[in-house]
């Protein structure tokens, strides 16, 4: 699946048809991309799908066995590495543990053999980009977690490469730190207009930082689009469940419309209030994310997009609460509900009998 350039831009990076094989094992398996110049862009899927092989054939560590790799009008074809105007920051943040922040952020620079100023001109700018000016003189070991992460970044983004890849940039970081850190990163990544391509397996990482995300499974590309396209209107079942919690539910379409389609399913009748590409009888499977359904005592109004259950499970998040809703057929709907009141007169608990209900455009049909 070949996705274009976000807004319909040229492709600054161009990955055309490329393939990886090991012993007849296809890690990558024919994909096709283009990414705009200053995009962030993020493949995102499961251990073992292939992100990780195609971000190291941008880096030069693997070669494609066919297919051509062009950044900026180049053929990356042969091209070592260190020969590559691309600059790769690993999960680990490789930091030198004997060298302070400012030689750590100079190394590169005073390889390439540039002259002392401008190695101290670069340095000394990327330190006030990171905000790390203060810890110039300290060691990796006396940072935090967050703040040898910003090192690493200053350290790539020194060099000026054309292109920054990204690998779980941060996987080592705890949960508070690392949302924290997202939006900080790409501030800074946004400042200098550098080109990124990461990969990560956390969903919310990419939704976060990436403008555009490609999600892999088994070598290939299932869906390329915005964040809140691919949650929106995912492609396939497997998008639709790992993007995301999303309840699915098979159906049969009863009745099938230029503007509106009916599917029956084991516990309710979904109408839904668009055409789609299939035909009466067929099975499909409707997708239905969790904050998009209604919660209550009172059934509604409406016999469509209606189903009646018993809350088996709930889980109290603070801003919004998660009911478990077993149905007559034994299967559970999960509904998450936002908590705007700080005390409810009527609160919804264990063993209680509800409805559930949603919109005529809530739901996603999925053929596939």
């Amino acid at each position: 699946m070949a996705g274009s350039t976000a807004g319909g831009d040229a492709a600054y990076l161009s990955i055309q048809d490329v393939v990886k094989d090991f012993n007849g094992y296809k890690a990558v398996n024919h994909v096709s991309l283009d990414i705009a110049k200053g995009e962030i862009f993020a493949l995102l899927g499961s251990s073992g799908c292939g992100k990780t092989t195609l971000l190291r054939m941008l880096a030069g560590f693997e070669t494609p066995t066919a297919g051509r790799i062009v950044l900026n009008g180049q053929d990356m074809a042969g091209l070592p590495p260190y020969e590559r105007p691309i600059n790769m920051m690993f999960q680990s943040y490789a930091l030198f543990p004997h060298l302070t922040v400012w030689q750590n952020i100079a190394f590169g620079l005073q390889r390439e053999g540039l002259p002392k100023d401008q190695v101290a001109q670069r340095v000394e700018s990327m330190l006030k980009l990171v905000q790390l000016a203060k810890f110039a003189q300290r060691k990796p070991h006396q940072l935090s977690g967050g703040q040898q992460q910003r090192v690493a970044l200053a350290r790539s983004l020194a060099k000026q490469p054309q292109m920054l890849l990204l690998d779980e940039p941060l996987g080592a970081l705890d949960k508070k730190l690392r949302e924290e850190t997202q939006i900080e990163l790409v501030n800074i990544i946004e400042q200098v207009g550098v080109t990124v391509v990461m990969v990560t397996h956390d969903q919310e990482e990419a939704m976060t930082m990436a403008s555009r995300i490609a999600v892999m499974s088994e070598g290939r590309f299932l869906q390329v689009g915005a964040p809140a396209d691919i949650y929106e209107t995912p492609a396939t079942k497997f998008v639709a469940d790992f993007i995301g919690n999303v309840n699915l539910m098979p159906g049969t379409v009863e009745v099938d419309e230029v503007d509106h389609v009916v599917i029956g399913s084991a516990d309710c009748k979904h109408y839904v209030g668009h055409g789609i590409t299939g035909t009466q009888g067929m099975p499909v499977t409707v997708a239905l994310r969790p904050e998009k359904i209604h919660v209550s005592r009172n059934k509604p109004d409406d016999d469509f997009n209606t189903a009646h259950g018993t809350i088996k499970e709930l889980s109290y998040f603070g801003s919004f609460t998660v009911y478990h809703v077993e149905l007559a057929s034994g299967a559970r709907l999960k509904i998450s509900q936002a908590n705007t009141a700080r005390h409810k007169d009527d609160e919804l608990t264990w063993g209680d009998a509800v409805w559930a209900h949603w919109s005529r455009s809530a739901h996603v049909v999925l053929t596939q």
